[in-house]
C-alpha cells in the first residue's frame, strides 16, 4: 500500500471511533478504510454510504453484489473483486456470468430482471450513457427507487476501485489475481509476453 497503515496508537480520538464502528459492522478495518482513515471526514460519509450500498439499499442482495463485481472489473479492482466474488456466487449471480465478466465478455442473465439490471449497469460503466429501451427496461423492474439505489451503488463501488488502485491496496495473501489481464496494478497481456 502507498501510505502507511494507521496504528491504533497513531490515531487520533476520531480515527479510533471509525476504526471500532467500521470494525464492528465489517469484522475488521481493511483494504479500502486503511486509507480512507487517513482523512475521518471521508472516511465517515465513505464507510456510511458504503453501508447503504452494500447492507441498505433497494436492491435484492445478489444484485447489489453483482454491481459491485461490475464496477470492480471496469476499475479492474482486484481487491475487492476476490473479497466479493464468492459472496455473489452464494447471493444468487451464476458462476457463468461471474467467468464471463471477470473475462469481459458478455454475462447471460436467465431472469428477466437481472437481464435488465446487467444491461443498465453494463452503459452506465461502459458507454456512460443509458439507452432510453435500457433505461425503461431497468425501471419497470426496479421503479425510480431502484434505478437511484443502483447508481448510489455504482458510484460507491466505482470510487471503491480508484482508491484500492491508486493506493495499490495489496491483494489478499490468499488470493490468486483475478483477471487475465492485471498483475499486480497494472496492465498486462493476458497471453504474458509483454507487461
Amino acid at each position: 500500500m502507498r501510505l502507511p497503515v494507521l496504528d491504533e496508537e497513531e490515531m487520533d480520538a476520531r480515527q479510533r471511533e471509525l476504526a471500532a464502528r467500521i470494525a464492528g459492522r465489517r469484522g475488521a478495518v481493511r483494504g479500502p478504510f486503511r486509507v480512507w482513515l487517513h482523512s475521518p471526514q471521508m472516511c465517515e460519509r465513505a464507510e456510511s454510504l458504503g453501508a447503504f450500498a452494500r447492507f441498505d439499499c433497494s436492491l435484492p442482495r445478489h444484485l447489489r453484489e453483482l454491481a459491485l463485481l461490475m464496477a470492480a472489473r471496469n476499475w479492474d479492482a482486484q481487491y475487492s473483486w476476490n473479497a466479493h466474488v464468492h459472496q455473489a456466487v452464494e447471493a444468487g449471480v451464476p458462476e457463468a456470468a461471474v467467468r464471463a465478466i471477470a473475462e469481459r465478455r458478455e454475462a447471460v442473465f436467465d431472469d428477466a430482471a437481472d437481464r435488465a439490471f446487467y444491461g443498465f449497469c453494463r452503459e452506465v460503466l461502459e458507454e456512460h450513457f443509458v439507452t432510453d429501451a435500457t433505461f425503461a427496461d431497468a425501471l419497470a423492474h426496479f421503479g425510480p427507487r431502484g434505478l437511484v439505489d443502483t447508481i448510489g451503488a455504482l458510484g460507491n463501488f466505482t470510487m471503491l476501485g480508484m482508491c484500492l488502485n491508486t493506493f495499490q491496496v495489496d491483494l489478499q495473501a490468499d488470493r490468486e489475481p483475478p483477471f487475465p489481464d492485471v498483475r499486480g496494478h497494472g496492465r498486462v497481456d493476458p497471453e504474458g509476453d509483454r507487461p
